[in-house]
C-alpha cells in the first residue's frame, strides 16, 4: 500500500446504504468526485457503493439488434437495466456487490491505465490480506465484462475493474461480488445475451457467457464475508482520513452532473 501511504489525506465517501438509489447517481456521483479532485477542490477519494438488482449496460450493449426483448428479460427478472455514460458490458448490481470508486488526480503527475489498475488491485489485496496471494489479475474468458484486470481466484472471476477519466480526475471502479452466486448472476447476463442477439451476426464480438468461470467471495473461501463486513474493514484500516459526504456547496455540481447522466440514459433508452 506504498501509493496510499504516501498520501495521508483521503476523503472516503461512504454510500453503502443508498442502496433504493439508480446507479445512475453513482456514476454522477464519481463524475462530481472526479471533477473536484480533477480541480483540486477535494482530496483524493474513496467511495463505496450498494444497489438493490440493476444490471448496467454499456455503450455497445445498447446496440444489439433485439436489446429490447434483452431489457424486457431483465424487467421480468427484477432487474432495472441502465446504460451507463463510459465503456465496457453488462455487469450485475444487487445487495451482494461491493462497489469501490477510488478517485484521483492526474493533473500534476499522469497517471497511465495499467498503474491506475494497478492501484485498484492493491487496495484489494490489502482489504483481503487472508487471500491476497490467490488473487489473480488477467482477462477470465467466459465472464461478462471480461477486462484484462478481472480478478480471480483459481480462475474464477469475482470483480471486474474499469476506469473513467475526466476534468483532471481518475475514477478507479471496481464491483467486488460478495455474497450469492457467482454464476447465478453471469447465468442472468447470458440469456441477456442470447435473447438480445438471437443468432445474429454483429460487427462487435459480444462475450459468450460461461457461467462457471464465475464465483463471490464467499463461494471462494468458504466463508461467510458479507458486502457490510467489507465495508468496515476498509473503514477500520483507513482510520484517521475523514469520513465527508458531499457538502452543501459542491451538492449543486454534483445535480449538475446527475441531470446530464439521466438525460444521456433518457436518450439512450430511447433510440
Amino acid at each position: 500500500m506504498e501509493y496510499f501511504l504516501q498520501n495521508s489525506e483521503w476523503r472516503l465517501v461512504d454510500e453503502s446504504n443508498l442502496q433504493t438509489r439508480s446507479p445512475l447517481a453513482s456514476f454522477a456521483m464519481d463524475d462530481t468526485l472526479c471533477h473536484l479532485v480533477g480541480h483540486r477542490l477535494s482530496t483524493s477519494t474513496i467511495r463505496t457503493w450498494v444497489h438493490k438488482e440493476s444490471v448496467v449496460l454499456g455503450i455497445q450493449d445498447h446496440r444489439l439488434p433485439f436489446i429490447e426483448d434483452g431489457m424486457k428479460f431483465l424487467n421480468q427478472q427484477g432487474y432495472t437495466p441502465i446504460v451507463r455514460n463510459s465503456g465496457g458490458l453488462a455487469v450485475v448490481l444487487d445487495p451482494g456487490v461491493l462497489n469501490i470508486s477510488l478517485v484521483v488526480s492526474e493533473k500534476e503527475q499522469p497517471l497511465s491505465i495499467n498503474a491506475a489498475f494497478e492501484m485498484m488491485v492493491e487496495l484489494i489485496k490489502w482489504l483481503l490480506p487472508e487471500i491476497a496471494e490467490r488473487i489473480e489479475a488477467y482477462e477470465i474468458v467466459g465472464s461478462y465484462c471480461p477486462g484484462s484486470y478481472d480478478l480471480s481466484i483459481a480462475g474464477k472471476k469475482f470483480a471486474g475493474i474499469s476506469q473513467r477519466r475526466m476534468q483532471g480526475g481518475v475514477a478507479v471502479q471496481i464491483y467486488l461480488c460478495v455474497e450469492g452466486s457467482g454464476s447465478e448472476r453471469a447465468e442472468l447476463i447470458k440469456q441477456f445475451y442470447e435473447k438480445s442477439l438471437r443468432n445474429e451476426e454483429t460487427k462487435f464480438q459480444y462475450p459468450r457467457i460461461e457461467p462457471s468461470v464465475m464465483a463471490s467471495l464467499r463461494e471462494l473461501t468458504g466463508e461467510n464475508i458479507t458486502v457490510v463486513e467489507l465495508n468496515l474493514r476498509i473503514q477500520q484500516m483507513l482510520q484517521g482520513w475523514t469520513l465527508l459526504p458531499l457538502q452543501a456547496s459542491e451538492n449543486e455540481l454534483y445535480m449538475h452532473y446527475l441531470q446530464r447522466v439521466l438525460q444521456r440514459n433518457q436518450s439512450m433508452l430511447a433510440k
